[in-house]
């Protein structure tokens, strides 16, 4: 089973799909004038209000559905991926996951953007995502494709969402429990699943807005509480920063100069920094756009600017001060070895002592635990496509099991499935953004147009939201388009 799966994901993450998702990522910035990076000044602006600001609406918020984003993007992959990626690329792994990110920004404020365009209203709340921007903006002869990014989004959210993330959390756990002399046994860790599985299945078993919530408050204390603990670490190790990021440029390009020729190929330089940062931030596989779809937002470019933010605090932000604890912390990195959660709890703990592997643990489960839940909604609303809307309880239940059993899984097989379901779950959103570009570049130049205007007119960023905003169509509203974007109509 192993082998099956190692070897169907060298196919997926082949050159062909690092290629794509590079691409399609620099073509959406060109078409769009580099949108992510001109109206960065404006997303940081906007991030900033929407988290000072508070919402009493009984649907979700633009900021509610982007914590539910960050729950799921800011993971075990911003602690155990980018150990991983510095173990089995180098270094300069975390250079190529800095460049995914770039160009993730366009592609996740596209997913974003395009998700609140062609969203429909069910059951009394917004509903988008990939499925419905192919089935409404791509016509009725694409609809298979929605299906197939519907099905790989249920399976995936039973490995990308949900077990990896408990196994990450067992595993860290495990480690803690060594170090303090305890043993380890397959009954704590089914202990540790049915712990996590009894929150987890309230929160799932609520709703969007409930998760929404719980992503809210979840998020950015964990979030905040991490960066702190990593900064001490640079500040304690500051005259290692500056080799750390020499390290990361040098391997980039030469990783048998920084690893001793244990990773000699800058293409598997290239292939894990991209895969790795692929998984942590998601852009490319449409999945946040299922959580940016249901925000109570008119502009749907505006919310596009919080998939910008999304992409950047992930892997910008969190991943590159994971990295830099690990390359500063001066424990020995296990070149070729997938070491997971351990090379980062000992980078930790070789700074503050073993208290700290408490804390990352408890990090991390925190992390895992946001994870699950945004997950659990994009698998929800995948299903509930697939399947219509009563299958939203069967599915959180069948998530529910899944966090038991995930407690007691092998690491390396639930890591190189998760790695396979992002490849396949990129495919269709790929093709859909690519054939939907026409429309995004139109609704970037509207809103770059009106942000003009009301600036010329003496207008501020702070009340640039009481302009005109851009209509959001109804499902029946939404015109049919041929083939390329063009519509028929």
């Amino acid at each position: 089973m192993a082998i099956c799966v190692e070897y169907a994901n060298r196919i997926v993450w082949g050159a062909p799909a690092l290629l794509l998702i590079l691409g399609v990522g620099l073509y959406l910035s060109f078409k769009t004038g580099f949108f992510q990076l001109t109206m960065f000044p404006r997303a940081c602006r906007l991030f900033w209000k929407r988290l000072c600001s508070k919402s009493d609406s009984k649907e979700v918020s633009p900021f509610q559905a982007l914590c539910t984003a960050l729950a799921a993007t800011i993971g075990t992959g911003n602690l155990v991926g980018v150990a991983g990626a510095i173990t089995l690329g180098g270094p300069g792994a975390v250079f190529w996951m800095w460049v995914c990110a770039i160009l993730g920004m366009m592609t996740k404020c596209a997913e974003a953007t395009l998700a609140v365009r062609y969203r429909v209203r069910k059951d009394g709340a917004w509903v988008g995502g990939p499925m419905y921007m192919i089935a409404n903006g791509m016509g009725k002869k694409w609809r298979p494709l929605a299906y197939a990014y519907c099905f790989f989004g249920v399976a995936a959210a039973f490995g990308v969402g949900n077990a990896t993330q408990i196994n990450a959390v067992t595993t860290g756990f495990n480690q803690v429990m060594i170090r303090f002399g305890e043993t380890v046994s397959l009954r704590k860790n089914l202990g540790m699943g049915l712990l996590l599985a009894l929150p987890i299945g309230a929160m799932l078993l609520g709703g969007a807005k409930r998760i929404g919530r719980a992503a809210q408050m979840i998020v950015p204390f964990a979030a905040c509480a991490y960066l702190l603990l990593g900064l001490g670490v640079l500040i304690l190790r500051a005259p290692a920063v500056p080799n750390a990021f020499f390290s990361i440029f040098r391997s980039a390009f030469s990783p048998r100069a920084v690893t001793g020729g244990v990773v000699g190929s800058f293409y598997q330089a290239l292939r894990i920094g991209v895969s790795r940062g692929v998984f942590t931030n998601e852009a490319g596989m449409g999945t946040a756009s299922i959580a940016h779809g249901s925000a109570q937002v008119q502009n749907s470019a505006e919310q596009g600017l919080m998939g910008i933010m999304e992409v950047f605090l992930d892997t910008i932000v969190i991943c590159t001060m994971t990295a830099l604890v690990i390359l500063c912390s001066g424990v020995p990195i296990p070149y070729g070895e997938d070491v997971g959660a351990a090379l980062t709890a000992q980078a930790f703990s070789e700074v503050y002592g073993d208290w700290a592997s408490v804390f990352l643990t408890l990090a991390l489960c925190a992390f895992a635990f946001a994870t699950v839940l945004g997950w659990g909604l994009y698998g929800a609303r995948c299903a509930q496509f697939l399947f219509g809307s009563s299958s939203w309880k069967v599915f959180a239940l069948l998530q529910t099991v899944m966090v038991v059993l995930s407690a007691v899984l092998e690491t390396h097989v639930i890591w190189s499935f998760a790695e396979l379901l992002n490849g396949l779950m990129a495919i269709p959103n790929l093709i859909a953004l690519v054939m939907l570009t026409p429309e995004l570049r139109k609704l970037t130049v509207q809103y770059r147009n009106i942000r003009s205007d009301k600036v010329a007119h003496g207008g501020t960023y702070e009340n640039f939201n009481q302009c005109q905003p851009l209509p959001t169509l109804s499902h029946a509203q939404v015109p049919p388009l041929r083939a390329g974007g063009k519509k028929t109509g």
